[in-house]
């Protein structure tokens, strides 16, 4: 297949052009559906007159169709669509790609889904439907789950389906507190979602994000914390965001004197209250109830997910010192800025 492609490339290059541009418009179809003509230009970056000429063709193959609330895939366009995708990433060499990047940090497996997410919001839709993708295969009969918060986790949520289980034994438990941010990307409402589309369990941990040394030991007292915080230490599988270290320090209100200790470490890179600079090493540390670094290496899977070009520098930071049985997921932007870095 890749000789035929290389020959495209060089022949009838305008067809692949045209190929991706068409797989795109399907591809956020599929994650929006039932979706508007207007709100799917803004999405996929067209003009409207681009996208009614590509969809109006799509139409008359039969691979959308149009109702009242918007377009949706038919089947034939569910069935296209699932062979393309394996078409475009050979065409784009992001088997490659993974390839080398799995080399490059030791990773055990590396996974990219094609845009940019900084561009399009699909795309993270597709990092959530490949975090949930990624965890079904690696199932146990019995696991604990421990997942932190953020908006990519909790598209990995809304892919989760009735189906996801298997009959396995499943418990989802939240990486960490995380009282005091937006009640819809905290740890607990994401697996508490989790449990709810898959008919899993799930247990809750109802402690601030950061808290005083005082206020930590106290709490690490109750009975009903430290038997979450053995289910974590327990967790067969951990989930995690990766995020660029002084946008998330603004972003909880780092008191003054530890945020300017993050910058004078020249941190890159933050994870579960970790936060690390260019060498992958720790330059600073919050206090807080939950996962610790030291229990990854317990874990038997560790999947790390973030994408978008913008976050490039603090994936390759984290990743200089993630456990070896780490799974990196990303998206092509991300993963061509550690390509261009190494």
């Amino acid at each position: 297949m890749q000789t035929i492609i290389d020959i495209q490339k060089k022949i009838v290059p305008d067809l692949l052009d045209i190929l991706q541009k068409r797989y795109e418009i399907l591809q956020s179809i599929r994650l929006s559906q039932p979706v508007g003509r207007r709100l799917l230009a803004q999405s996929l970056g067209f003009t409207e007159r681009t996208l009614r000429t590509e969809v109006e063709f799509l139409k008359k193959q039969h691979l959308i169709d149009y109702l009242t609330s918007g377009m949706v895939l038919t089947e034939d366009g569910v069935s296209v669509l699932e062979e393309l995708e394996e078409l475009i990433s050979s065409i784009k060499g992001i088997h490659k790609v993974e390839e080398k990047l799995k080399q490059q940090f030791g990773l055990d497996e590396v996974k990219i889904v094609h845009g940019d997410s900084d561009q399009s919001s699909w795309v993270k839709k597709e990092l959530g439907k490949a975090c949930a993708g990624s965890i079904k295969k690696r199932l146990l009969e019995k696991n604990i789950i421990a997942v932190t918060g953020g908006t990519t986790m909790l598209e990995a949520a809304e892919a989760m389906t009735t189906d996801f289980a298997g009959g396995k034994d499943i418990m989802f438990v939240p990486a960490r507190g995380g009282l005091g941010e937006d009640i819809l990307n905290q740890a607990n409402s994401i697996v508490a979602k989790m449990a709810a589309n898959t008919g899993s369990k799930h247990k809750l941990l109802y402690a601030p994000d950061q808290i005083s040394r005082e206020t930590h030991e106290s709490i690490l007292k109750e009975p009903a914390i430290k038997e979450v915080l053995q289910l974590i230490k327990s967790s067969a599988i951990v989930l995690h965001g990766i995020g660029e270290a002084m946008t998330m320090a603004k972003r909880r209100n780092t008191p003054e004197k530890e945020f300017r200790k993050i910058e004078a470490g020249h941190a890159t890179a933050e994870a579960f209250g970790y936060y690390f600079n260019e060498e992958g090493h720790v330059v600073h540390k919050v206090s807080t109830i939950g996962l610790q670094l030291d229990d990854l290496s317990a874990a038997h899977d560790v999947i790390a997910v973030a994408g978008g070009a913008s976050k490039g520098k603090a994936i390759r930071s984290y990743l200089r010192g993630a456990p070896k049985a780490t799974v990196l997921i990303t998206d092509e932007a991300a993963a061509e800025q550690l390509l261009n870095k190494a």
